[in-house]
């Protein structure tokens, strides 16, 4: 069976930009050391690595634990429960964000017209 790292390479690193973390953050939140970080990172040594520093990596960014292992046999990833659900629900959230945003600049351009009103009238003539 053939092992793709390059595949686990931009896993992890498609991944880690998603959630803006540099690789210092990555190997302190796995515990995974930045050197085996980097390695893997940027493939740069292709070796044999304990299953425990693929779930712990796996797990830190966010994914079942065999993810990154499924990734580097060439699996299709197993989902985390609800995930396929998720989506739906981030799109009824930010639906309902932009909708109260909306609201808000509606109430907010009411109160610049009301406070140019008091304003106006406030004012000496001049």
């Amino acid at each position: 069976m053939t092992e793709d790292w390059a595949a686990v390479a931009a896993a992890i690193n498609e991944r880690v930009n998603a959630l803006g973390w540099r690789q210092r953050e990555l190997a302190d939140r796995s515990r995974v050391s930045q050197a085996i970080v980097r390695e893997i990172q940027h493939h740069t040594v292709e070796r044999r690595r304990s299953s425990r520093t693929l779930e712990s990596l796996s797990t830190t960014l966010g994914w079942q634990p065999q993810h990154l292992d499924a990734v580097l046999h060439g699996y299709t990833p197993p989902e985390l429960p609800g995930e396929a659900d998720r989506g739906d629900a981030m799109a009824s959230r930010l639906e309902a964000v932009e909708q109260r945003l909306t609201e808000i600049t509606e109430r907010l351009d009411d109160l610049q017209s009301d406070l140019k009103t008091v304003v106006e009238h406030v004012r000496p003539n001049r």
